[in-house]
């Protein structure tokens, strides 16, 4: 009977195994978040300040709103988040180090927006915070829009040394800063921005970055003009504007934060090695050892002109052109690659994330986009 028994439950447990489908395999997925979640804000901030600290010309980006965002779990490993930013440039140049949320906004004549795609990374318990991979793509806003709005704003004008009134206009006001500055003198590096308005005659508004001088006060105005290549210590705003009897000039220049500690005798971890810091310890907190290099590229800021500006003929030549081609295509895999990020962390150990293809505008989280900081439609990427 014991024997019956035995040769009935193999027979059944044969059958079950032969039966019974294969045990699915597990693929990574993403998880859609919102984008005014608390924590999405905090994160979309981190990653856009280290966007920012990575940067070596420019100007600071704000976040202006998330457009979209997923999450993808990576186990004991921690999360990786799959950003859409729209941001705006401030009025601060990226070298003041300044956090975005201290500068100041533009006109909406004088803006220049865009959108970023990010991977950023995040291990709470390690408390390491990075953006492995971005890219960036901006564009100044619609001269021609901008026009039916406002007539009489000022407008832009060429920022290179073709222009003689943007040149006269930097020079006439470092001049003037230069005679107010007590002791030490300063050089013309370039003209980063600059404007044309009119106040009873045209006037130019500029931008530009300037250098600590061995030039004197009694030395000639060819000293004043030094090669780009020169490191910058400030960005500095003025406007020249004349009539038949006067001439009107301003000066202000906001020194970067490397040079004011500096000058208080203080070491800057600005100075000390790569600026992109793979392990961000939080808001108030600087790594003053030079990091090690990521695996992999960072990405890039790209500027495009303005959309008016594009010639039509170009376009037709190459087919429907994007508004923001922004892409951060690091596998077409839909089972994702691996990304190695063993330098952010302590030990032998290899440390790998998978990351999937980034999401396209057709996967668009459910609760995003979020509120915009700035709800003017002429800023919003189409």
């Amino acid at each position: 009977m014991g024997l019956l028994q035995l040769l009935v439950l193999c027979t059944l447990t044969a059958c079950y195994v032969t039966l019974s489908p294969p045990a699915p395999v597990l693929s990574p997925s993403l998880l859609s978040r919102g984008c005014n979640d608390s924590d999405v804000l905090a994160f979309a901030n981190f990653a856009l300040q280290d966007i920012n600290r990575d940067q070596k010309e420019g100007y600071v980006l704000r976040l202006n709103r998330v457009n979209d965002v997923w999450a993808q779990s990576q186990g004991d490993l921690g999360s990786l988040f799959y950003f859409t930013l729209d941001v705006l440039e401030t009025d601060c140049h990226v070298l003041s180090k300044k956090a975005w949320k201290d500068c100041g906004a533009r006109m909406f004549y004088d803006s220049v927006y865009g959108q970023c795609k990010a991977l950023f990374f995040i291990n709470k318990p390690k408390r390491v915070l990075y953006v492995p991979a971005y890219n960036c793509t901006l564009r100044p806003v619609s001269r021609r829009n901008i026009h039916h709005i406002c007539p009489d704003c000022p407008r832009r004008s060429p920022v290179d040394s073709s222009d003689p009134n943007v040149l006269e206009a930097a020079t006439e006001s470092l001049a003037k800063y230069n005679r107010e500055s007590p002791s030490k003198q300063y050089s013309l590096i370039k003209v980063t921005k600059a404007s044309s308005y009119w106040a009873g005659s045209i006037g130019y508004s500029v931008e530009y970055l300037i250098k600590e001088s061995p030039c004197t006060t009694s030395s000639d105005s060819s000293c004043s003009l030094q090669s780009s290549d020169s490191v910058p210590i400030a960005l500095c705003k003025g406007s020249l504007s004349k009539t038949p009897f006067k001439k009107f000039v301003t000066a202000t220049c906001d020194f970067f934060k490397s040079q004011v500690q500096a000058a208080e005798g203080q070491t800057s971890p600005v100075t000390q090695g790569p600026t992109s810091l793979p392990k961000v310890k939080g808001p108030q907190e600087e790594n003053t050892s030079s990091p090690p290099k990521p695996a992999v590229p960072r990405g890039s800021v790209q500027h495009l002109p303005d959309l008016g500006d594009e010639k039509p003929e170009e376009s037709e030549d190459k087919g429907p052109q994007e508004a923001f081609p922004v892409q951060l295509d690091l596998t077409t895999d839909p089972q994702g690659t691996t990304l190695d990020v063993s330098f952010l962390f302590i030990g032998p150990e290899e440390e790998k994330l998978v990351v999937l293809p980034f999401p396209g505008k057709e996967q668009r989280s459910a609760e995003c986009p979020g509120p915009a900081g700035d709800a003017n439609t002429l800023v919003f990427p189409p």
